[in-house]
């Protein structure tokens, strides 16, 4: 009896791997070894980089307050510690926009959490 390699099933697995390497570059999006390579690869830096993207944020974030602050007569660390001080529990993605959006509402903060 012949051996049965289930052909469906094993082109159904390629073509949803070939999909997920639509777009890339020359045999990467095209030969099938060198699309699992590639897409395997992509994962990887997709899992990644989904935590990284946090850390990039709240950089961004700090240093929008850093400014916002600095433009306002204090320090980031002096800020951040008045804010604690004074038991205010606001983010610093909040506190970012409100720097960058809407100066004078900043100023307040700043003004009440340095007094």
């Amino acid at each position: 009896m012949p051996r049965s390699k289930n052909k469906v099933a094993s082109r159904a697995r390629r073509k949803k791997l070939l999909q997920r390497a639509k777009g890339y570059f020359q045999g990467r999006s095209k030969i099938v070894t060198v699309a699992k390579h590639a897409v395997d690869k992509g994962l990887q830096y997709a899992y990644r980089d989904r935590r990284a993207k946090k850390r990039t944020f709240r950089q961004l974030w700090i240093a929008r307050i850093n400014a916002a602050a600095r433009a306002n007569g204090v320090t980031y660390s002096v800020l951040i510690h008045g804010l604690n001080q004074k038991n205010i529990d606001i983010n610093r993605k909040i506190l970012a926009d409100l720097a960058v959006n809407d100066g004078a509402a900043f100023a307040e903060i700043v003004k009440y959490a340095t007094n």
